[in-house]
């Protein structure tokens, strides 16, 4: 009976072993899954605050445009398998799924542990074995083909088609050793530069610390470099004791991860974005009017939150116990400036251990797009976040895992009958 090794039991890993057994007709194929973990799905717990954002209902196209690192190399994945197909194995397989903003999918139960076991009680009922608390060394390469792998206690297992899921470096608590990037240097593959992503921001000023808790709903965020543009979104951000956090922020550091080692870059938030610079003036003029005989620290309740205001005042280079009826058109100019440019220094990004994902691993220009397969070593699969593939947040980093493992694992099955 013809063997295929599946290396990491996390999503790529789980789907690849099913989809292997599905295309192995009859159980024509022995398909083992080997995790370091005591059990499967480890980082899979975790994901979306243990709620798991399994994946994201918006059609392909929009799938696509939310994937950062390569993702012309995805196309012939998701057309093979999108979210509406790992939706439909997981609902068949008893684990109900609801849509919510955004189009992020979650279990109905809010817990990731349901989307586990029906992944679990699948490969079983497929017949997969799974093999836990076992590590795998080495590959096991012979002219150019992936012929087994070697445990850390010395014994080697033959197979006749190998699909390394081990996922990335974030996270490492789950298991997350960067094996993956191991094995494929080993077989001749050129691994990128890692970095972490989808992580929080540290920036240099001390007004991070006044604001330390502090969310900011419906405002835009830009991230420059001198005069360049590098990102810009809308959304949501919290202010932490080192810096900047939350969904629009993470966001960010998907496109500087590689740019911040050179160099600072700036932040800037408008914390206004319906509002142009006159409107705002306008605005604020209404308030002021309102407020005329109050002193500024207490004129400034309509338009900011409490803790904004000591803040902002400070960066205005006036004293906060200044009469409104006082205030010069120049201080309010100043200050219609501060609130559409709120800028912040970046200096770094927090490390893997706080990462969503990693950015960078496997070039997928030597992995073949429509089947996952070495192009360097023939039988030799690569599946998930160990290749260098990576997404915005919404489910679409687990959308690239769940595509190219069904991938890997249906093409290893298939080339083998």
């Amino acid at each position: 009976m013809k063997t295929i090794i599946v290396i990491g039991a996390g999503a790529a890993g789980m789907i690849a072993a099913l989809a292997a057994k599905s295309a192995a007709r009859a159980g024509a194929v022995r398909v083992l899954l080997f995790d370091g973990n005591e059990k499967v799905g480890k980082k899979l717990f975790i994901t979306g605050k243990g709620r798991c954002n399994v994946t994201n209902a918006s059609d392909m196209k929009t799938v696509m445009e939310n994937v950062v690192s390569n993702p012309k190399f995805l196309y012939s994945a998701f057309k093979c398998f999108g979210s509406a197909d790992i939706m439909k194995i997981l609902e068949d397989g008893g684990c109900r799924l609801k849509i919510e903003r955004g189009n992020r999918v979650f279990p109905v139960s809010d817990h990731s542990s349901d989307v586990i076991n029906t992944l679990y009680k699948l490969l079983k009922n497929a017949g997969v074995n799974i093999k836990l608390n076992c590590i795998i060394k080495k590959l096991l390469i012979n002219d150019r083909k992936c012929s087994g792998v070697v445990l850390a206690n010395g014994s080697s297992i033959s197979a006749d088609a190998v699909i390394v899921a081990t996922g990335g470096i974030s996270y490492r608590l789950t298991g997350s050793s960067g094996d993956g990037y191991k094995f494929a240097s080993a077989a001749g593959h050129k691994v990128s530069e890692l970095y972490p992503s989808l992580v929080p921001l540290v920036l240099s000023e001390h007004d991070c610390t006044r604001l330390q808790g502090l969310s900011l709903k419906n405002v835009n965020a830009a991230v420059y470099k001198g005069s360049k543009r590098i990102y810009e979104g809308f959304g949501e951000l919290l202010f932490t004791h080192f810096g900047v956090s939350g969904p629009l922020i993470l966001s960010a550091s998907s496109y500087i991860a590689g740019l911040v080692k050179n160099g600072n870059l700036r932040l800037v938030i408008d914390l206004k974005p319906a509002l142009d610079k006159n409107v705002l003036d306008a605005r604020i003029l209404r308030d002021f009017e309102k407020y005329k005989n109050k002193s500024l620290k207490n004129a400034l309740g309509d338009l900011l939150l409490q803790s904004l205001i000591p803040v902002i005042i400070d960066r205005m280079n006036i004293s906060p116990e200044t009469r409104v009826n006082e205030i010069k058109k120049e201080h309010r100019h100043r200050l219609v400036n501060i609130l559409k440019d709120f800028e912040f220094t970046i200096t770094g990004m927090r490390g893997f251990d706080e990462a969503v994902v990693t950015k960078g691993g496997v070039s997928v220009k030597e992995v073949e797009p429509s089947s996952m397969e070495s192009k360097l070593i023939k039988s030799l699969y690569f599946a998930g976040e160990v290749l260098d593939l990576d997404a915005l947040t919404g489910g679409y980093n687990l959308q690239i895992a769940w595509s190219t493992g069904w991938m890997a694992g249906s093409c290893a099955a298939g080339s083998l009958l």
